[in-house]
């Protein structure tokens, strides 16, 4: 059995020996079945959702009370890292790039310590591991339709994700309305290619894609209310043409984000509207398709009142930041559509100027946050279930 004051150490450990060893969405059955094992050893209740690779850990206390969940994804990127770590990933083209890593470990943790103190703790804990949650349509969603997460019934969930913008040793609360809707936007202008020498023979699907990427921007500057924050943004654009040849078709594709649900399937028409027009404007046809994405994140102001009430007594005041909402997604967002929950960010720091934002081959964070974290959601999982 693990002892309490060795439970920081062993965190660390799970966490390099997770980095080393990622897996993609969906494909996580080793990173699953590591977690699982350490749990078992242990004495806790391990139960399968039967949804791809997610399961839960369950920690039953002495009394009766609310049930507690939290959140941890195992699922890595495809990216080639070249952090120049001594635990680098083994994975070719694989690597725990945006934290989950950290955040696993971090809910094992959590799970040991709260298991050590089942007999003093009223009501349930639950931490859901997740597969899938980089890629849509995400793990969330189908873990939620299980008859064992009905069965749970967790009252409030918890989610965590590191932040390098913040500074090692510090916590990130925003209350209310804090992360974006995400959809995914296609569009295929097609049009009659030939010599680029003789555009006036033909119609031109690359001017027409130039046209509906700017006039796709007064969805934002012009459709949307101007308290909803919007992004629409456009991150390919493929022709496939020559210097002297003009394509017969062009493919765009982007990024639709917000945090309102109406002004959100408004905007999917505006989108289809205004491309449309553009097309037909030029002689063109265009196909547009709309992939629905995760909703916008809220967190519940009491549960966010708490994180930073406790954390301020852990840390201090000065190490509480308060965060602005940001435009960034995560299926988290179903849990908090569904029941109070939060979401809050753990500093990671930058040991060095070259060390990057999130999703980039070289991140690495700060393994201090994992004590932190661990430290804080025990403290507020221990407050609640006394």
């Amino acid at each position: 059995m693990i002892s309490n004051s060795d439970i920081e150490k062993r965190m660390v450990e799970y966490r390099r020996h997770l980095h080393r060893n990622p897996e993609l969405s969906f494909q996580e059955e080793k990173t699953a079945s590591f977690i699982k094992q350490v749990l078992i050893e242990e004495g806790i209740r391990v139960e399968d959702f039967g949804t791809h690779h997610s399961f839960a850990a369950i920690v039953e206390g002495s009394g009766a009370g609310k049930t507690y969940g939290l959140r941890a994804e195992l699922d890595a990127l495809p990216l080639a890292e070249n952090s120049g770590l001594e635990f680098t990933s083994v994975n070719p083209n694989v690597m725990h790039a945006c934290g989950h890593d950290m955040h696993m470990a971090i809910a094992i943790g959590v799970t040991l310590s709260l298991f050590r103190q089942r007999m003093n703790l009223k009501g349930r804990f639950v931490a859901i591991f997740e597969s899938g949650e980089e890629v849509l349509p995400g793990g969330a969603q189908a873990i939620i339709q299980t008859k064992l997460y009905k069965e749970l019934k967790p009252d409030a969930m918890f989610g965590i994700h590191v932040l390098p913008e913040l500074g090692v040793g510090t916590i990130g609360v925003c209350p209310g309305k804090y992360m974006a809707s995400g959809d995914e936007v296609y569009i295929t202008v097609k049009g009659k290619g030939g010599h680029a020498a003789l555009p006036h023979a033909l119609v031109d699907p690359v001017v027409c894609a130039a046209e509906i990427i700017l006039g796709l921007q007064t969805v934002v500057s012009r459709r949307a209310p101007a308290n909803i924050p919007t992004v629409l943004s456009f991150g390919r654009l493929e022709a496939l043409g020559a210097t002297n040849i003009i394509p017969d078709e062009v493919s765009i594709a982007g990024t639709f984000r917000t945090m309102d649900e109406k002004w959100r399937d408004e905007a999917h028409g505006f989108i289809q509207q205004v491309s449309s027009g553009i097309a037909a404007s030029h002689g063109a046809k265009c196909e547009i398709e709309i992939r629905k994405g995760y909703p916008s994140i809220y967190n519940n102001p009491e549960l966010t009142l708490l994180v930073k009430r406790t954390a301020t007594e852990l840390i201090g005041s000065k190490n509480v930041i308060d965060l602005e909402p940001r435009m960034t997604t995560d299926d988290f967002a179903y849990f908090s559509n569904l029941i109070p929950s939060v979401f809050f960010r753990v500093g990671t720091g930058f040991p060095n100027a070259d060390n990057p934002q999130l999703h980039r081959p070289n991140f690495n964070p700060a393994e201090e946050a994992i004590g932190l974290a661990h430290s804080l959601l025990t403290k507020i999982l221990l407050t609640l279930m006394a």
